[in-house]
């Protein structure tokens, strides 16, 4: 994977440089290059869509296919996009609606850890 790419510029935009640097295995390499090129250059970095709404709707996502190891990684990066733990709170919500309250609780409970250990939660509830 080149180091210049879009995909990978757009990648560490959202994720990080502390989570893009992390070293992988190399049997991982084929597929970090597919994602990298599918995820972060053909569809993260369409202009379609601002980054925020992008975040939000992953959330919203993994959080209905119960993908709770990917959501850890996306709420940290939904915070690097500007999502507010009240927005992420009204986006964990309104999934329950349509994804069913064991993947929102899920959810919450991945979205609380992640706030806490960013130190952006206000006691009871969800800072601004």
């Amino acid at each position: 994977m080149s180091s210049g790419s879009k995909g990978e510029a757009m990648r560490r935009r959202v994720l990080g440089d502390e989570w893009v640097d992390k070293p992988r295995p190399e049997f991982l390499q084929p597929f970090q290059e597919w994602v990298t090129s599918a995820a972060w250059e053909q569809v993260w970095s369409r202009p379609g869509l601002d980054l925020r709404t992008r975040g939000c709707l992953t959330l919203a996502l993994l959080a209905a296919l119960r993908s709770e190891h990917e959501l850890e990684l996306h709420v940290e990066a939904a915070i690097r996009l500007g999502v507010t733990p009240a927005e992420i709170q009204e986006v964990l919500l309104h999934t329950a609606v349509y994804a069913g309250a064991p993947a929102a609780n899920a959810a919450f409970s991945v979205a609380q850890r992640v706030l806490a250990r960013l130190e952006l939660l206000d006691g009871p509830g969800v800072g601004a």
